[in-house]
């Protein structure tokens, strides 16, 4: 087992402080499952005279689902009193599109796994009233319960963060060896979107792979989009994204890489209008560099192991710098729960140190507790390429630009991404020029927002 620091982290805590104060972000999107998995759903049978049944609303990156049952079985045999079922489902589906419908019908589950914490405040428990020690939350989550307020002043404690996350790109080593082309990383720290797209390019035509894919997601295309020399607010914090020099630039890549095959067509072309992750061509060994995040780690260590030399690398740079994006996954009270009381106490076993310790090691997660970012995780995995990468996202986060911090505080950033995802689609379909698609972006988050107020 191996051990590392998270003393980048503890610093940025320190900026997430001060940079997000009241806002609350949607954070990253994770990806689908893998190709195989099927969303499932326990049978709603009726729990013993005496038991509360709570439900939890859930998806998977990697075995983390696994892991939260084996700790909630442990919680049901100390505490028989209550039983705690899990909903497995599909993010794009089931989290982003079916849960907000449940929960404005007042029908959602007692607790959920959400990554869009702006947007979904307004449904979350405050579980401060039920909780024995709200001081020990306070300490070791504080700066990520920001995220989480539904209003600027607001001290709620709905949830706790599943994992902290941060994005960033992932290389097939393996190709790069059968191909002869070096690693551009080895040699530099600061190389350009431009050089890795045409080392990419050359293993791919050396080994009939593609070479690059990103996520179906604006919030992947974020950290880029800011390397490039995005503003995306104007000095007024506004969203003002028509004459956005730097955002441009980073869109005209993407339209140039899918026109050149340089880009995996499928994942963003080939969708049906939604997220899509671009994990699963990866995994197969497929894609020379793919552009995702660290909760990629735990499932590339499971799916693909050692069968090809896989790894993170740095984000690439350009004149607005070499950041990615941060962001996480929360599991939250929601305010459609009729049993606060016995949530709360589920929420106290799952935070405790011990416990919280053992779900990040075995997930391969970077935390989301403070005292545990100080303490450091022994992580359960012996894959060199596995704590390489971790040791490289727990670095990326230290290098996050000020910029990615506020649209990750931005509590509309959902409206921003979605359509910065859907209408550069367009582009690459040959629906809309680019400057038509981000005239329109800018008028579907204006309207957005107004929807939204």
């Amino acid at each position: 087992m191996h051990r590392f620091r998270y003393s980048a982290l503890l610093a940025v805590v320190l900026i997430l402080a001060l940079v997000l104060g009241a806002c609350a972000p949607a954070a990253v999107a994770p990806s689908a499952p893998a190709a195989d998995s099927v969303a499932t759903q326990a049978p709603a049978a009726e729990a013993p005279v005496g038991v509360t049944e709570l439900r939890i609303t859930w998806y998977d990156d990697g075995n983390e689902g696994a892991v939260l049952r084996d700790l909630l079985d442990r919680f049901e045999a100390e505490n028989p009193d209550i039983k705690v079922v899990i909903d497995t489902v599909d993010y794009a589906s089931g989290i982003q599109q079916t849960l907000p419908i449940q929960l404005e019908a007042g029908e959602g589950p007692d607790m959920a796994r959400v990554t869009q914490l702006g947007i979904m405040s307004k449904y979350m428990l405050d579980l401060r009233p039920y909780l024995s020690d709200p001081a020990y939350w306070e300490e070791n989550f504080g700066p990520f319960l920001k995220w989480m307020q539904a209003t600027p002043d607001g001290d709620a404690i709905p949830g706790f963060m599943t994992q902290l996350t941060v994005t960033g790109p992932f290389i097939n080593r393996t190709l790069f060896e059968q191909a002869g082309v070096p690693v551009p990383s080895d040699s530099s720290d600061q190389v350009t979107w431009q050089e890795w797209a045409a080392a990419a390019r050359q293993v791919a035509d050396a080994t009939g792979t593609f070479a690059m894919v990103m996520d179906r997601s604006g919030h992947r295309l974020a950290g880029p989009a800011v390397s490039m020399g995005a503003k995306y607010f104007d000095a007024d914090g506004n969203v003002a994204l028509v004459g956005d020099q730097g955002f441009k630039d980073m869109a005209q890549l993407m339209v140039d890489w899918h026109a050149d095959g340089t880009m995996y067509p499928d994942t963003w072309i080939g969708s049906a209008g939604s997220y899509v992750a671009g994990n699963v061509p990866f995994v197969n060994g497929q894609i020379v560099f793919y552009m995702s995040g660290s909760w990629q780690v735990g499932q590339f260590n499971a799916n693909i192991g050692d069968a090809f030399d896989w790894e993170a690398v740095p984000n690439p740079c350009g004149p607005g710098g070499c950041t990615g994006m941060p962001g996480g996954a929360a599991l939250v009270a929601l305010n459609t729960s009729k049993n606060p009381e016995a949530v709360a106490r589920v929420m106290e076993y799952l935070t405790q140190e011990d416990v919280m310790e053992e779900f990040y090691a075995r997930t391969l997660f970077i935390p989301g507790h403070l005292g545990l970012a100080a303490k450091g995780v022994n992580f359960q995995t012996e894959l060199p390429q596995t704590v390489k990468s971790l040791n490289v996202f727990a670095a990326e986060v230290g290098k996050l630009a000020p910029l990615a911090y506020e649209l990750q505080a931005y509590k509309y950033n959902t409206i921003l991404f979605n359509s910065n995802r859907d209408r550069l689609t367009q582009v690459f379909t040959g629906e809309l020029t680019l400057d038509e698609a981000i005239q329109r972006m800018q008028e579907d988050v204006e309207a957005g927002i107004a929807g939204q107020q």
